[in-house]
């Protein structure tokens, strides 16, 4: 039964969606880490629902920062914050405690937890959870970018539009931080957005994939084998309950190249040992290279959809027909941008640590 992720910058989730309150504990993280909390109020925002083409359900998200900061500064003892639930509607989950929703977690979570889960709104397993991830995501993000690293992530396809590559990173990079739907190109969130209405009005839901950059990293960090920066980034990536997938660099396109095409030729610039290309993502052996760190990941459509479903009542072992109830999105994609950056910090945190000692982040 385990909530926690990290080595050294180690981060636990606790609570459920219907619950008092959601929360999460950072601790590992230096003494003396500026800790403003705007930023962790801006992060947020990014991942509230955003009118018609997300759920109903609007929480304020007014957190507590009730241990590990003291006069606007990391304490270097467990941060931990506080999340009320102010906005749920338990009623609407009641026929489900023993119905299982086609592709959320209730079967498997009644299979591991014997029945004593909380099922209201998903429990511990739904995406509300993830308000608490962003919060504590935040202050590993604002200490990074004190450190000169920064991470961004855009929508980069949804209902199957596109968005523009990656360009100038660090111009990029900013615009998306202040972006409430986060595409390059202004004109795709338009297009965006009525995919995600249509696919609303019929009943349905979209999936999309996220690409994250990360500027500012140094070279080597990270292990050869099983610790790896990927594995590091798959672990926590694989955590945030819609990624079906994952890729780095170019990827799987990157099969369907010659070595020739497929490799990164070097060269010294300005002082450094930069690659010409970055088709490998920035790593090279499981270990940063010090080029942007670029990675994409598959995120499904929401799978509670309002349109009749073939399941079973695993209490009565009879197939039944299940019309969902309740507040859902019509896709989570764009709202799950902010899941990444944060998550993305938390690793970066914990991967740096390790290799620098805790203290490198203060200094």
């Amino acid at each position: 039964m385990k909530n926690t992720y990290g080595t050294s910058v180690a981060v636990t989730l606790f609570g459920e969606s219907h619950g008092t309150c959601i929360g999460a504990v950072l601790d590992g993280l230096a003494p003396g880490i500026r800790v403003d909390e705007a930023d962790i109020s801006h992060l947020l925002t990014l991942r509230r629902p955003d009118g018609k083409i997300s759920t109903p359900r609007k929480e304020n998200d007014v957190f507590s920062i009730v241990s590990g900061v003291l006069n606007g500064r990391t304490t270097g003892t467990p941060i931990t914050i506080l999340i009320p639930n102010e906005n749920v509607k338990s009623g609407d989950y009641a026929t489900l405690q023993t119905v299982a929703r086609p592709s959320h977690a209730d079967y498997t979570a009644q299979c591991k937890y014997h029945g004593f889960q909380d099922a209201r709104g998903g429990g511990h397993f739904s995406g509300r959870i993830t308000a608490a991830l962003v919060a504590v995501g935040a202050i590993c993000k604002s200490a990074l970018e004190q450190k000169g690293i920064y991470i961004g992530t855009h929508v980069k396809k949804c209902a199957g539009i596109s968005d523009r590559d990656f360009g100038d990173l660090q111009r990029d990079i900013k615009c998306l931080n202040e972006k409430t739907f986060a595409v390059l190109e202004d004109a795709c969130a338009d297009t965006m957005r009525a995919a995600i209405l249509a696919a609303a009005e019929e009943g349905d839901s979209v999936g999309g994939v996220l690409e994250t950059a990360i500027t500012g990293m140094p070279a080597g960090v990270g292990e050869p084998w099983f610790d790896s920066v990927e594995s590091l980034l798959s672990h926590m990536m694989f955590s945030i309950g819609a990624v079906k997938g994952i890729e780095f660099g170019d990827g799987f396109a990157i099969s369907d190249k010659k070595g020739s095409k497929a490799n990164d030729p070097m060269k010294v610039e300005d002082g450094k040992i930069v690659t010409v290309t970055n088709h490998n993502g920035g790593i090279n052996g499981g270990i940063t290279n010090g080029m942007p760190i670029i990675f994409r990941t598959a995120i499904k459509p929401t799978p509670t959809i309002f349109k009749p479903q073939n399941t079973v009542d695993f209490n009565t072992m009879t197939e039944t027909v299940l019309q969902p109830k309740g507040r859902h999105d019509p896709a989570i994609v764009h709202r799950a941008r902010a899941v990444q950056d944060a998550a993305t910090a938390i690793v970066l945190c914990d991967a740096l640590a390790l290799r620098y000692g805790t203290d490198w982040l203060k200094g």
